[in-house]
């Protein structure tokens, strides 16, 4: 069962409203995009690649657009940690706090 975790919620709110200042239609789908890409996770668990910067085999990553989808496989969920833009320092004090920084 994949699960959003209230920091990954905020972060798919802050990109959908970013996008919906040029275009609603657009937002709409990148953020539909990104929760579709998620549900795949229930069948494809190990789909996304092993985060370089944590070398953490049960935290991996999908790449939707510019973002990056960032998930932690348990025995009993797949729980979406952070999405973040791809160009976003990864070491920043906000991925520090999530518990994801190296």
């Amino acid at each position: 069962m994949v699960i959003w975790s209230i920091p990954a919620k905020e972060d798919l709110k802050k990109i959908y409203d970013y996008i919906a200042r040029d275009s609603k239609y657009y937002a709409r789908k990148v953020s539909q995009e990104i929760v579709e890409k998620s549900e795949k996770l229930n069948n494809f668990p190990e789909i996304g690649r092993i985060i370089p910067e944590i070398d953490e085999p049960n935290i991996r990553e999908l790449i939707v657009y510019s973002y990056r989808l960032i998930y932690e496989i348990s025995p009993d969920k797949i729980e979406i940690l952070a999405l973040i833009h791809g160009k976003q320092d990864f070491s920043s004090g906000d991925m520090s706090e999530r518990g994801l920084a190296p």
